[in-house]
């Protein structure tokens, strides 16, 4: 017995247009890759499109028979694809590349089975939704977010329970030991995998819309309560059994097991639904994967070769053309002095140099930078550092300080946009930020000198970004941050008023080496 496997002409179209598709956006998908390698909250992330292929496997019957007639919508959808692409290489948006495969793949479904293909195709293609994860600042801005949220809430399950603590931040005092809520401890491991698993489990639900997606957002809530309640099961094991427990618990439950208890609350959620409403058993609701109906094929599919699939392959490699012309154009690089020649006097500060390690510097990808700790006669210090990137193409950016500051051990306690007033009335606008770590603060101001723009908002920096690199065709800047260390008991505003100062020393020198 011989077992043969032919591919149809349009099949072959088709499967040669996948695998063009992943090579001409391979950037933003190797990033991708990267992602869900090096952070755990995403590494979920390599199971998704494994989900995705068997789905399309299940429905293989159903899809068969939705073939219909190609439609020229698929060739629209690939030339925004296209454009996402040129707009990510120039960029370094890796988020616009990701999504533009995902369109790139719809349209090669249309292209090739029409709209009543992509009716019984879309679940799949939509699922891998879920393993793009989003841009670093907005990860770190949910993460302390989460923190902050899931310390409050175990320390009100704590003092439910008849225990006086005390909440300072994200460090819960429980008098003879303080427990941090790292950034390990957010959540964000939980959540992203629960999104997805959710959203499968309200699919597969067969029951009315409103409590499907009932079951898929209440992953939210679910995340956040269980993961409030583990923080305050490690206080209780700490104060009945001492300080050793806190580690280990905090470990183990960490991983898959937080994971398995909120699955198993989603379940009884479904089994709540049910016992309210219809009355059917867990077994009964999930029996099996539901296929979709077979959609009325919108004219006849031809295993002919097809014109717009043709059009659709000629597309994606005049896209992965302009995308390597755009990536590969030698960028202006203005006339600039070495940061290593930054004054390490200003006024009364006098500066004591650091650097940092050289794993760092790698990890970091500028080009150059100035670190260095400023101290005035009074004692007062200010960190300040400045790092300029030459080009900010190939995934190469500054990194929010709100990414480094829980890899420090710091935790964001208070966030907001602050304008300071410079010598010559000039506003310099900033992100205002307090953070903390066992009982010591620190007050950081940072902003962004982009091309003659100080801008404090990282969503804007991307605009300008998009807008320099195709109109000027530069994508150079620099992030510039100062620290302050707060003193026990000194108010806010005294680590304002030096941080503005300093600023108003330091900024106007910043012209010859952030070049306008």
């Amino acid at each position: 017995m011989r077992f043969t496997f032919r591919l149809a002409r349009n099949e072959q179209l088709l499967l040669l247009g996948v695998l063009l598709a992943i090579a001409a956006f391979w950037g933003g998908l190797s990033e991708l890759v990267g992602r869900w390698y090096n952070q755990e909250e995403y590494s979920h992330g390599f199971f998704l499109p494994l989900i995705s292929l068997f789905l399309l496997w299940y429905r293989r019957d159903v899809l068969k028979k939705s073939r219909g007639a190609p439609s020229a919508w698929g060739l629209v959808l690939l030339l925004v694809a296209a454009l996402l692409l040129v707009l990510g290489e120039v960029t370094a948006l890796f988020l616009a590349v990701q999504f533009g495969f995902l369109l790139a793949l719809v349209g090669l479904v249309l292209c090739y089975g029409g709209v009543s293909l992509l009716r019984v195709s879309w679940l799949p293609i939509a699922f891998l939704l879920f393993a793009i994860p989003l841009p670093y600042f907005i990860d770190s801005q949910i993460s302390w977010r989460l923190q902050l949220l899931s310390s409050s809430m175990g320390v009100g399950f704590l003092r439910a329970l008849g225990y006086a603590v005390y909440l300072e931040g994200n460090v819960i005092d429980l008098g003879n030991y303080k427990l941090q809520v790292v950034e390990a401890c957010s959540g964000l491991r939980y959540l992203y995998p629960l999104l997805s698993l959710s959203f499968l489990m309200a699919y597969i639900y067969p029951a009315r819309m409103v409590w499907r997606v009932l079951v898929f957002l209440s992953a939210i809530p679910i995340t956040v309560l269980t993961n409030s309640a583990r923080i305050a099961m490690v206080g209780v094991l700490v104060a009945r059994w001492g300080n050793g427990m806190a580690d280990g618990f905090l470990h183990y439950f960490e991983g898959w097991v937080i994971f398995l208890v909120c699955q198993l609350v989603l379940m009884a959620e479904i089994w709540l639904i049910e016992r309210f409403t219809r009355k059917r058993s867990f077994m009964e609701v999930q029996q099996q994967i539901p296929l979709p109906p077979v959609a009325t094929p919108t004219g006849v599919f031809s295993a002919r070769w097809s014109r717009p699939l043709a059009a659709a392959l000629l597309l994606l490699l005049v896209g992965w053309a302009a995308s390597m012309a755009v990536g590969g154009r030698e960028e202006v690089r203005p006339l600039r002095s070495n940061l290593a020649t930054f004054p390490l006097e200003l006024g009364n500060w006098r500066a004591t140099e650091s650097s940092l390690s050289i794993q760092v510097e790698q990890a970091l990808g500028f080009t150059d930078y100035v670190l260095a700790d400023y101290r005035d006669e009074a004692g007062d210090v200010v960190n300040f550092y400045t790092a300029y990137y030459a080009s900010q193409r190939k995934g190469v950016s500054p990194h929010s300080p709100q990414v480094c500051i829980p890899g420090g051990g710091w935790v964001i306690s208070d966030i907001r946009d602050a304008k300071l007033g410079l010598n010559d009335g000039t506003p310099l606008e900033v992100v205002r930020v307090v953070i903390s770590k066992d009982n010591t603060h620190q007050l950081v101001y940072y902003w962004f000198e982009q091309r003659g723009r100080r801008i404090s908002n990282e969503y804007l920096m991307k605009w300008f970004l998009l807008e320099d690199a195709i109109l000027r065709n530069r994508t150079d800047g620099a992030l510039v941050r100062m620290v302050t260390p707060m003193r026990p008991g000194e108010p806010a505003g005294a680590a304002d008023a030096r941080l503005t100062a300093f600023a108003r020393l330091a900024v106007p020198l910043l012209g010859p080496y952030v070049p306008k």
